[in-house]
């Protein structure tokens, strides 16, 4: 039998496919795609694991004024690629699961095994999806649990040998071994079975992104790899160790789901120069601006207009995260960030990177970092961001990178031919099969 290679830290770069600002004078969809082609083939040539596209679905939600559709977005870049994975952001609150199973097995099939869905439950866009105001979160991650179960049993609705090659090469159906899933649940009714072939993978990998309890609930029953805001090692180490203990009751294996975190780097050559950096960034801020930001990190619905920015905020203007229908994740580590005693002022330099992880320094002082979490076993895959940038590039991939994989961190080379198999995911049981196994 072959040894489990060692674990090592998984690498995710974002594909693009967002943008704050446009140039006019240029074709903003041609201009995003070209830039993720360059970014892609930068990422591949690195050995990063895989690409990441997020989605919003409003106009100027969270301060974006641009979204391409992940899934045709990555489609495009899975023919310019051959080795990198393929991750896109997809709601369940607005999209069937059937459309999804097809959807994602199609990505699986154009990419050769490189597919990965992050789900979210979406906390903007329900004027877009109506009638009706936006779900609360139990509703939506209720729904979001339904959807995973159809979507598996679709995906595995084809059993191994349902497809073999004839005597002449020509693909022979087997239809008893492609089985109905005949779904009846609380918000779907599907009968199936998928109408596309298997997948190479099997199933794509399943990321979920949420960190609120009703998120974490999710991700603890289904997820392979979640992708949270961990902005500290506690945080982090808290937020593992809770989501682990409820897999296992689960009855999902020892070190399920993976843990993702967003990393905020702020490169410099020296010490010094990162503190630089630093006090640059803080000293351009908006701090009319970043009210707004504070009051959208606490749910909305917080007026912080008369507030001077060296006060503490009071505990009668925290809301009660229960009674908040947007992004309970962020609210808790913002209202948790006020009870520690953080200004106005403070919480506006930390809304700055969203409640993510943010480091600065030297290279080796940001292996440091990651290699600490890595360690602790609450860090198994990472985002860097930057490889657009000619000076960021440097950083990312001679600096960081080169520096974890001497540490033997971070692979130096991709493993296998599907993202499954890169990422170290086995295959979960099959869905409600039981009698037959993969073989």
């Amino acid at each position: 039998m072959n040894a489990k290679p060692p674990r090592t830290l998984k690498t995710v770069t974002g594909a693009g496919g967002t943008s704050e600002t446009y140039d006019l004078a240029i074709d903003p969809a041609r201009s995003t795609l070209d830039t993720a082609i360059r970014v892609a083939g930068l990422a591949e040539a690195a050995r990063i694991d895989a690409l990441f596209t997020a989605d919003l679905l409003s106009f100027g939600a969270q301060g974006a004024i641009g979204s391409q559709e992940p899934l045709v977005f990555v489609s495009a870049l899975s023919q310019v690629t051959s080795r990198i994975g393929l991750i896109a952001t997809v709601s369940t609150t607005f999209h069937h699961p059937y459309n999804l199973a097809r959807l994602f097995g199609t990505l699986d099939h154009v990419s050769n095994g490189r597919a990965a869905w992050n789900l979210v439950t979406s906390s903007v866009g329900e004027e877009n999806f109506g009638p009706g105001d936006l779900p609360s979160p139990e509703e939506r991650y209720a729904r979001a649990a339904e959807s995973l179960e159809v979507v598996n049993a679709l995906w595995d609705s084809w059993e191994p040998g349902a497809l073999t090659a004839g005597p002449d090469g020509r693909a022979t159906l087997h239809r008893d071994r492609v089985r109905p899933i005949d779904h009846a649940g609380r918000y779907f009714t599907v009968a199936g079975p998928l109408n596309i072939p298997p997948l190479p993978q099997r199933r794509p990998v399943q990321i979920q992104a949420g960190q609120s309890e009703a998120g974490r609930a999710l991700g603890a029953r289904y997820a392979e790899i979640v992708f949270t805001s961990l902005p500290t090692l506690d945080i982090a180490t808290d937020f593992t160790r809770k989501i682990r203990a409820e897999a296992e009751r689960f009855g999902r294996p020892g070190g399920l789901p993976l843990i993702f975190s967003s990393f905020h780097a702020t490169y410099g050559s020296t010490e010094a120069e990162a503190r630089r950096l630093v006090r640059d960034k803080r000293e351009s801020i908006d701090f009319e601006r970043g009210r707004a930001q504070v009051a959208d990190m606490l749910g909305g619905g917080v007026d912080l207009s008369e507030l001077p920015l060296d006060a503490k905020l009071p505990e009668s203007l925290l809301p009660d995260v229960t009674t908040v229908n947007r992004r309970r994740g962020r609210v808790d580590i913002f209202a948790g960030y006020a009870r520690q005693g953080y200004t106005l002022r403070e919480l506006v330099i930390a809304a700055q990177d969203t409640g993510h992880w943010a480091v600065a320094g030297t290279p080796e002082q940001l292996a440091d970092a990651v290699e600490e979490r890595f360690r602790a076993g609450v860090l198994d895959v990472i985002s860097l961001s930057g490889l657009a940038d000619p000076r960021q590039h440097d950083f990312v991939v001679n600096g960081l990178l080169n520096e974890l994989r001497k540490r033997k961190v971070v692979a130096d080379d991709y493993t296998g031919s599907t993202l499954r198999e890169n990422l170290g995911l086995e295959l979960p049981p099959r869905a409600g099969a039981g009698d037959r196994s993969d073989g």
